[in-house]
C-alpha cells in the first residue's frame, strides 16, 4: 500500500458470500471475492477476529454474549474493549504518530485509538431512553449532528424499526470525517449493520432483502468514491452469511428446564432465571449456544437431554471445542451448534403467562440470550413480538456456504482465503 494514502476499513452485517454471488453489484462498481468467516460466525466474535488477527481461543470474545460464573450473570452485548483480548492490529499505525479511528464497531470504548464514535443511549429510572452516541473526541457526535442535520436515530439500529437506513447516517458521518483534515485518521474501521435485519426478517431469498442489498451497493459506493477523493483506499468486509430459516427455533433451556436443570423463581406468575441454583443454562447466541454446567454430572446430563433436541447439530464437549478453537473459560462446559436451517432461541417458557416483563420488550441487556423477535412488533401496540416462528433468516455456524464477500481498491499478491488473510495483510501493510 502506498504510504501517501490512508485505509478505510467497512465492515458490513450479512454481507455473504452466497447472498453477493447470486447479486453482484452494478458493473464497474466493486469486484467481490469469497473468504472464509470466524467460528461462531457473529458480530463480536468476528471483529474481534479482525481487529487482533487472531481466533477466539486468543482473543476470548466466544459470542455477543458471555456468562460471568462468578457474578451467575449473562451479559449480552457488553461494550468494554477490554474484553477482547491480545494485541491489535494497528498498535504499530499509533506507535509511527498516525491515527486511528473505530465508528460502530462493537467493544470500541475504552479501546486505544484516536476517534470514537458508537451509541451509548441513556435509559431513564422513569421509563424511557435517551437516544445518544458515545464520542471522542467528546465534541465528534454533537458537530456531526450539526453537520448531518439530524441525531442518529437509535431506532433504526435496533428494534422493530431497525432498517437499512441506519446506514445512511452511517455512511455520511464517515464521509464528513474522511473528509475533515482535523479528524481523519490513517485507519478508520466503520461498520454498516442496515442489511443484516431484513436478512433476518424475511430471508436471504426475499424481495425485501435483495432491496436492502441493493441500498446498501449504493451506500458503499458512495462510501468508495468519497474515500478515494479523500486519499483513502478502500477494504470492505461481510462477518457472516446469513442462511434461510429451514427448520426453525430450537429451544434448549426449555429442554433443560423439563430436565429440572434451568431453575426458575415465580415473582408475579412470571418466571424468571435462578442462575445461583440452575444445574445447566444455555446463552443462546444464532446458530451457536454455551451451555454453562454447574459440575460434570450436570454436564453430562444436559448433554445427554440436548443432543437429540431437533435442530440440533453438534454437542461440542471440551475435547471438540479445543479442536473447533473454542477451549477457553469463557466458554460452556458444552457449546451447541445448530443444523442448517435452524436456530437456538433463548426462552425457557412455553405458558405465555410466565413469560418475563422483558419478554415482550426491547432489551439486549436483560435477555439472557440473542432474541431476533425484538426485529418485529407485537401484540399489544408498541411491543415487541415473541413468536420466533416468523424469523426467516440465520447465521453462526460453521460449515458449507458460511463464506463471507470481500473487495478492495488494492491489489493482493496472494488472495486472502480467510478473514484472518485480510486481518494479517491491514497488519503487515502498515509495518514499513
Amino acid at each position: 500500500m502506498s504510504s501517501s494514502r490512508k485505509l478505510l476499513v467497512v465492515n458490513v452485517a450479512g454481507l455473504g458470500w452466497e447472498l453477493v454471488s447470486r447479486h453482484q453489484p452494478p458493473a464497474g462498481a466493486f469486484a467481490f471475492r469469497q473468504a472464509e468467516t470466524a467460528f461462531p460466525a457473529v458480530t463480536c466474535t468476528v471483529q474481534a477476529s479482525f481487529r487482533t488477527a487472531a481466533p477466539p481461543r486468543d482473543h476470548g470474545m466466544i459470542a455477543n454474549g458471555l456468562f460471568s460464573r462468578r457474578l451467575r450473570r449473562v451479559m449480552f452485548w457488553e461494550q468494554s474493549a477490554a474484553l477482547v483480548v491480545g494485541s491489535r492490529i494497528w498498535e504499530s499505525v499509533r506507535q509511527a504518530g498516525k491515527k486511528v479511528g473505530m465508528m460502530f464497531w462493537q467493544q470500541s470504548l475504552g479501546e486505544q485509538v484516536d476517534l470514537v464514535l458508537t451509541p451509548k443511549p441513556i435509559h431513564k429510572h422513569c421509563g424511557g431512553m435517551i437516544q445518544d452516541c458515545y464520542s471522542r473526541p467528546q465534541d465528534l457526535y454533537d458537530r456531526l449532528c450539526r453537520k448531518i442535520g439530524r441525531p442518529f436515530n437509535l431506532t433504526h439500529y435496533w428494534g422493530p424499526l431497525a432498517s437499512v437506513r441506519v446506514n445512511h447516517w452511517i455512511v455520511d458521518a464517515t464521509g464528513y470525517i474522511i473528509r475533515s483534515p482535523d479528524l481523519a485518521p490513517d485507519l478508520l474501521f466503520t461498520y454498516l449493520p442496515g442489511l443484516d435485519y431484513d436478512l433476518q426478517r424475511y430471508g436471504p431469498d426475499h424481495r425485501k432483502s435483495f432491496h436492502c442489498l441493493e441500498k446498501t451497493y449504493s451506500d458503499l459506493s458512495n462510501l468508495w468514491k468519497n474515500a478515494d477523493t479523500a486519499g483513502y483506499d478502500v477494504l470492505i468486509f461481510g462477518d457472516y452469511n446469513i442462511e434461510t430459516v429451514t427448520g426453525g427455533p430450537v429451544f434448549p433451556n426449555r429442554r433443560l428446564r423439563e430436565a429440572g436443570l434451568f431453575a426458575t423463581r415465580t415473582v408475579q406468575g412470571r418466571a424468571y432465571p435462578d442462575f445461583f441454583t440452575s444445574g445447566a443454562l444455555a446463552v443462546a447466541d444464532h446458530q451457536v449456544a454455551h451451555v454453562y454446567c454447574a459440575d460434570e454430572p450436570a454436564a453430562r446430563n444436559a448433554a445427554e437431554f440436548l443432543k437429540n433436541l431437533d435442530g440440533v447439530g453438534e454437542v461440542l464437549d471440551r475435547r471438540a471445542q479445543d479442536e473447533a478453537g473454542l477451549d477457553l473459560s469463557r466458554s460452556g462446559d458444552l457449546v451447541l451448534v445448530a443444523q442448517q436451517g435452524f436456530w437456538f432461541a433463548y426462552p425457557w417458557w412455553t405458558d405465555r403467562r410466565e413469560a418475563p416483563d422483558y419478554a415482550t420488550h426491547v432489551d439486549i441487556h436483560n435477555k439472557p440470550g440473542y432474541d431476533p423477535c425484538e426485529l418485529f412488533f407485537g401484540w399489544p401496540p408498541m411491543s415487541v413480538s415473541s413468536d420466533a416462528s416468523r424469523v426467516r433468516g440465520t447465521h453462526g455456524r460453521r460449515g458449507p456456504r458460511t463464506g463471507i464477500a470481500w473487495a478492495s481498491s488494492l491489489a493482493f499478491e496472494e488472495q486472502p482465503a480467510t478473514i484472518l488473510d485480510l486481518s494479517h495483510w491491514v497488519k503487515g501493510s502498515w509495518r514499513a
